[in-house]
């Protein structure tokens, strides 16, 4: 997500640049930095009552002004923030971000091992897994017939022409097309990923909108028919409509997480793992399943929600979709290649 929520269908917590929750002029505060709607707010007030404490909760539109926030402050000013996996490795060597304790959040174990322990932070020294998704295909069959669309590939049939929408995210966008040449979504190969470039190019005549901020809505609203879409916003949107589908390329998803990290220079260090434990609990996990329509990374949410959430496969992907999926991670100095082309592609 980074910017990979918005619209859900929780009432906004974030109505302004920075919301507190709490009401005790004595209380500790806990200065939180995260996407605009992306935590539910009984949860907050939740931790609040149960700590005694005030949350600060202020909001970003994506990775790169989070980022440059933090840089600029050195780390200061904010207790726990919220990070995409290609960011964390950059922070972490750049000395922004404080090492994390994991004794002192003891719901550790029940994060399912596939989500632990990625490239980008390989013991997880610096980052813990908060939400994470799956970036597919969706279609709605009262405009498109999209019954036989089972790979990334098929978004270049001609019938869908007029009809497509793609996420407005270099590496989503990039990522498909890679995928459909048979290449992984975190190539640093300039050759490969202007393969990727010529790829799209194909395609961009079919292309109706780039959308990131409600990428459900143009399917709901029929503008679009058929194109690129993350699980908890297809959710959302089958919630309104019957018609919408969501499918797993063949190829591959591409599979993104936002991770719990700690600024460097936080003051809160130990009150920020106390609220990373207490949304491990199982209750909270499953909050946020509900409010956000994504799959929680704790095992145990599983156990506080209805079959209505746990046998939607378009929230919990399976685990054969899961394995033929892969994360994005950082590519370095490569993000300039993507850039370079993604301008091209939308110039």
């Amino acid at each position: 997500m980074n910017q990979y929520l918005k619209g859900v269908k929780a009432v906004s917590i974030a109505l302004s640049a920075s919301v507190s929750f709490g009401v005790s002029a004595n209380s500790e505060v806990l200065n939180i930095y995260n996407w605009a709607e992306y935590m539910p707010m009984n949860v907050i007030q939740a931790f609040e009552k149960e700590y005694d404490v005030t949350v600060n909760y202020s909001t970003f539109e994506n990775n790169e002004s989070m980022y440059t926030k933090l840089k600029l402050l050195d780390g200061k000013g904010y207790d726990l923030a919220f990070a995409s996996t290609y960011f964390i490795q950059r922070m972490s060597d750049e000395g922004m971000l404080a090492k994390i304790d994991k004794s002192q959040i003891p719901h550790v174990k029940d994060i399912i091992p596939g989500l632990m322990a990625q490239p980008f932070d390989v013991n997880n020294d610096y980052s813990m897994p908060y939400v994470w998704g799956v970036t597919a295909i969706s279609y709605n069959d009262d405009i498109v017939d999209g019954s036989n669309v089972t790979k990334w590939a098929d978004l270049w049939n001609e019938d869908f022409a007029g009809q497509l929408m793609l996420l407005d995210d270099v590496r989503d966008v990039f990522g498909m097309a890679l995928k459909a040449k048979g290449y992984s979504i975190n190539t640093k190969n300039e050759a490969e990923i202007k393969e990727a470039y010529e790829l799209l190019v194909e395609l961009r005549p079919g292309i109706v909108v780039y959308n990131s901020d409600a990428p459900h809505v143009p399917f709901v609203t029929g503008e679009v028919g058929i194109g690129q879409q993350w699980n908890g916003n297809a959710y959302m949107a089958q919630e309104e409509m019957d018609s919408i589908h969501f499918v797993y390329p063949e190829e591959g998803s591409i599979l993104w997480m936002d991770n719990f990290i700690i600024p460097k220079n936080a003051e809160k260090k130990e009150l920020a793992h106390k609220f990373i434990d207490f949304m491990y609990r199982p209750e909270n996990q499953a909050a946020m399943v509900e409010e956000l329509g994504y799959p929680a990374p704790s095992k145990r949410a599983k156990e506080k929600l209805s079959a209505e959430y746990t046998e939607n496969n378009t929230i919990f992907p399976s685990d054969e979709d899961v394995e033929k999926g892969e994360f994005t991670n950082d590519v370095g100095d490569a993000v300039s290649i993507y850039n370079r082309y993604w301008q091209l592609l939308k110039s």
